[in-house]
């Protein structure tokens, strides 16, 4: 039996039942199709990346199913290309990998936030974050001790005076 995934992107200006039935609609068209619907998450109303269409957000929605042929698929996206409240779709056919990590995340081992560690001291309830993977460290080594260079007596050479001569004075002239 082969996995897949839908994701596709409601238009936010359609009311709470309308956005329901839309989701609602492509959940029977894979039932009544054969298909097993895994898990249906509604990831709910966040920020486009870019504007589609003249809109900045969308109501997000994952389906994941299992259907015993891949037919169901050109069905399911022309049903979803056709319908003008659906902003974008992208459908996936998960490998086992995909299918371990969904499953991972519907049961809470994978968490895209981190995890708070509750401990209690002295009856008082404290929440503390828990500790990432310690990495060992090895110890700086310790710091050699640099010897002062010693100052060495530079010899300065003295200014020799020249002896001072009188002008010399022609007396021919």
């Amino acid at each position: 039996m082969n996995h897949y995934e839908v994701n596709f992107i409601i238009d936010p200006v359609l009311s709470g039942d309308e956005i329901k039935s839309t989701a609602k609609v492509y959940e029977t068209l894979l039932v009544d199709n054969g298909c097993t619907i895994v898990h249906v998450n509604e990831m709910g109303l966040r920020q486009l990346a870019y504007s589609i269409n003249k809109r900045t957000s969308g109501i997000f929605y994952c389906i994941e199913f299992s259907s015993p042929s891949g037919t169901i698929i050109s069905k399911l996206e022309l049903a979803l290309r056709r319908d003008e409240r659906i902003i974008r779709f992208l459908t996936v056919k998960l490998d086992k990998y995909g299918i371990k990590y969904n499953e991972d995340r519907r049961t809470g081992k994978i968490t895209s936030y981190k995890k708070k560690e509750k401990r209690k001291t002295d009856g008082e309830t404290v929440v503390a974050e828990k500790p990432e993977a310690v990495v060992a460290k090895t110890p700086a080594p310790a710091p050699v001790p640099v010897e002062a260079p010693v100052p060495v007596p530079v010899e300065v050479p003295v200014p020799v005076e020249a002896p001072v001569m009188a002008p010399v004075i022609n007396e021919e002239e």
